[in-house]
């Protein structure tokens, strides 16, 4: 049974950086997209980066464009996000998501592509204050 399991969350400073980290388990994680998802409370969860298993394409949301790497090894069945130059609206509950048939292009094209990612992580939470 597939698992997804998240760390590296915590309080951060604005301007400060974090690692987040996705262990995998109970599937061949080479052949998933997997994606990074944050909720904050009140609002929907919203997807913020995406990377393919097939050839890397990645996807991010305009809002952390440039702040924000997602990346993957295979070889530890790890994913990660790492932030950069965090804000205060970056607080929320992160989280990992994977699917073999998910793509990069929903982010773009689909209102909830949250709806097409079959396994997800517990969450970790971040939180951005001075």
């Amino acid at each position: 049974q597939a698992q997804l399991v998240e760390s590296g969350g915590g309080l951060v400073q604005p301007g400060g950086s974090l690692r987040l980290s996705c262990t995998a388990s109970g599937f061949a994680m080479t052949y998933y997209t997997f994606a990074w998802f944050r909720q904050a409370p009140g609002k929907e969860r919203e997807g913020v980066a995406c990377i393919t298993g097939t050839d890397g394409t990645t996807y991010y949301l305009d809002s952390v464009k440039d702040r924000f790497t997602i990346s993957r090894d295979n070889a530890k069945s790890t994913v990660y996000l790492q932030m950069d130059s965090l804000k205060p609206e970056d607080t929320a509950v992160y989280y990992c998501a994977a699917d073999r048939f998910a793509s990069p292009g929903l982010f773009t094209r689909e209102p909830y592509p949250r709806r097409f990612f079959g396994s997800w992580g517990q969450g970790t939470q971040v939180t951005v204050s001075s």
